[in-house]
């Protein structure tokens, strides 16, 4: 599956960093070989807690109570509501951005 993961992250952060960019693609690795696990299934209430626990606070280390971080992943969900589709690389920088961890994808 090629893409061109930048342009849809610069839908919603135009000046997005690409270096950060490209360790997101990085650390989502396999995950981005499918369509389905690409996407990030704001519906679905086990994929939110699996974003919260396995990127929110394994990978960026956030230690919040998990209201906080429920409900730093819903305004990203309201962020991009006018996508059908939610792209985990997408969801992923904008938090990252979000809590200032750019950082650890450069």
């Amino acid at each position: 599956m090629a893409e061109d993961w930048a342009v849809d992250v610069r839908k919603y952060a135009p000046e997005a960093d690409d270096a950060a960019i490209k360790g997101v693609v990085r650390h989502c690795g396999i995950a981005l070989q499918s369509r389905d696990s690409s996407l990030v299934s704001f519906s679905d209430a086990e994929e939110l807690r699996r974003v919260r626990e396995g990127f929110m606070k394994k990978k960026l280390g956030l230690t919040q109570a998990d209201a906080d971080l429920d409900s730093a992943l819903v305004d990203v969900g309201e962020r991009m509501k006018s996508d059908r589709t939610k792209n985990r690389v997408t969801v992923y920088y904008l938090l990252a951005e979000r809590f200032d961890k750019l950082d650890l994808f450069r």
